[in-house]
């Protein structure tokens, strides 16, 4: 049985460009692998197929009952390493982990600015950026159980990132050090992963192909089903947005809420 390498992330930290690279860097395809079949190659742990009957609707604590049994089934999906998509703390719940330590092998967890996740997310959610702000700073904040997904427990940003970052056998990377230097940083998730010496050429397509130019002309020309139909996925993938759409009180909300650990990462003074 093989073992979990989780792609953790606060949502709208770049969870789904990692996975675009991974696909496109392992199965090193002949052209941009499309954003419809990630789960081709990595498995989004939150998916309701994973653990209920068509129709069948979960407690949360029958979800967590459910969880390590999940996870165990995840591992034995490939010989080795499995990817897996995950936006949950690295908390506990009902007194089970949301992130089963017996089948897990690593995980690379993706960190930005919250003052830009604030702006995507609320975009993404059709929320208000004040409510969007206020459900950041919430310590049990969670994206409920639907038809499409079991519930995930997001905590805070600041207690998303703490649970993740005091972890053992992760990597931690900034949204905006892989924009500002893919290669660089790219290379970095790819020894972290023991495939081998970086293959420059290999790393450079795979970089092109998930650049957010392919992805949001992917999603133009083909729709992308896991947004739900809601607001477009990938918007501009900038970083440092949030300069021109939040209010001076807004970022300072912020910066209240999350500044300890926005300054352990680098983003605030």
């Amino acid at each position: 049985m093989g073992k979990i390498v989780w792609l953790a992330s606060y949502p709208k930290s770049g969870n789904t460009w990692l996975r675009v690279f991974l696909h496109n860097y392992i199965t090193q395809p002949d052209s941009p692998h499309s954003i419809n079949r990630l789960t081709d190659f990595s498995l989004a742990e939150c998916a309701a197929a994973l653990f209920c009957a068509p129709g069948e609707r979960l407690s949360d604590e029958a979800v967590q009952s459910r969880r390590p049994h999940v996870h165990e089934e995840l591992a034995a999906l490939g010989p080795e390493l499995v990817f897996v998509k995950t936006h949950n703390a690295n908390l506990a719940v009902h007194g089970t982990a949301l992130v089963t330590p017996s089948v897990t092998a690593g995980a690379v967890y993706v960190v930005r600015d919250p003052r830009d996740v604030a702006v995507s997310y609320a975009a993404y959610l059709g929320r208000g950026i004040d409510e969007t702000i206020e459900f950041m700073a919430a310590p049990g904040a969670v994206n409920g159980t639907d038809e499409r997904q079991v519930f995930e427990l997001l905590s805070s940003w600041s207690g998303h990132v703490r649970s993740w970052v005091g972890g053992r056998q992760r990597l931690l990377v900034r949204y905006e050090d892989l924009v500002a230097e893919p290669e660089r940083y790219f290379a970095r998730i790819i020894r972290y992963l023991g495939t081998g010496e970086v293959d420059r050429a290999r790393l450079a397509r795979a970089i092109e192909f998930s650049s957010f130019k392919e992805l949001a002309g992917q999603e133009a020309r083909e729709g992308y089903a896991a947004s739900g139909g809601r607001e477009k996925f990938f918007r501009a993938g900038r970083a440092g947005g949030w300069r021109e759409v939040l209010s001076p009180a807004q970022a300072a909300r912020i910066e209240r809420d999350h500044g300890e650990v926005m300054r352990g990462l680098g983003y605030a003074e």
